[in-house]
């Protein structure tokens, strides 16, 4: 039996790592944090530890107290909690005044390099979760028509030059135009913000980085998503296939099937 570390964020993802962990046999040693994490992981994880976040140096004794030297962040972060008044340990400070920026993909990076200075190893996030990845191909809803099909491959050569810059990874296209870039706000207020200036029937691209670091990151869907697309009476969704996770895989496509929206896995 392994020992896994845990770093839980928001929404469901968390919880799936944790519930996999123990399915394979191995336990997990949880850190939650006050302003993302769910309290309800205490019910999928071996043991939790709740701290709020910027406990940066208080994370890595907790990992060596707990004989930890294998690690997963999963869950969002929301990167506006930077600018949301936190109290960071000496440990967040000193490596907040080393980086050169405060984009996300610099801040993580930096963030596991200090576990792996301490000998703890931070796996992809969907180690344990492949089977929720996606292949090429259809995945619920009608075939593309022509046009959807142009807006697809459109938006796809957008979101990853966006991507690559560590804006965000999702652009919202009609005929052909960018209507809306994801960035600090989320895939689902982007999507929103998308809805309220060019209407209906946009078409939703969601790509990963070029050079995507899964250790802290990684494309994802959920129930959530379904629900903002339909509300926002978007027609078509684009993910990239092997690189998205489908959070309830299953109860996701059977949803967007039922409600008429087309996913497509590119």
């Amino acid at each position: 039996m392994a020992k896994i570390g845990l770093i839980a964020g928001n929404g469901r993802f968390p919880f799936l790592v944790a519930e996999q962990i123990s399915k394979n046999g191995d336990s997990s040693v949880v850190i939650g944090l006050n302003e993302e994490t769910d309290r309800d992981i205490d019910k999928h994880a071996d043991k939790v530890h709740w701290m709020p976040l910027g406990q940066l140096q208080k994370m890595i004794d907790i990992f060596h107290e707990e004989k930890v030297s294998i690690a997963i962040m999963a869950g969002q972060v929301k990167h506006s909690q930077l600018f949301a008044g936190l109290k960071l340990d000496w440990r967040a400070i000193k490596l907040l005044g080393c980086i050169v920026n405060k984009k996300t993909d610099t801040i993580l990076g930096a963030v596991c390099d200090e576990f792996q200075k301490e000998g703890i190893k931070l796996l992809p996030s969907h180690q344990y979760l492949t089977h929720l990845l996606p292949e090429k191909g259809l995945i619920s809803g009608n075939k593309l028509s022509k046009t959807e099909k142009e807006d697809v491959e459109f938006g796809i050569k957008t979101a990853k030059q966006i991507a690559g810059m560590d804006i965000g990874q999702t652009v919202v296209v009609k005929d052909k135009a960018v209507v809306a870039v994801e960035s600090i706000e989320g895939t689902d207020e982007c999507i929103k913000r998308a809805a309220k200036y060019a209407g209906d029937n946009t078409v939703v691209v969601k790509v990963a980085k070029p050079n995507q670091d899964f250790r802290f990151d990684i494309p994802v869907i959920g129930l959530r998503t379904i629900d903002t697309l339909v509300d926002n009476n978007v027609r078509v969704m684009a993910i990239e296939a092997g690189n998205t996770l489908m959070i309830d895989k299953e109860e996701l496509v059977k949803k967007a099937s039922s409600l008429g929206v087309t996913i497509i896995a590119v």
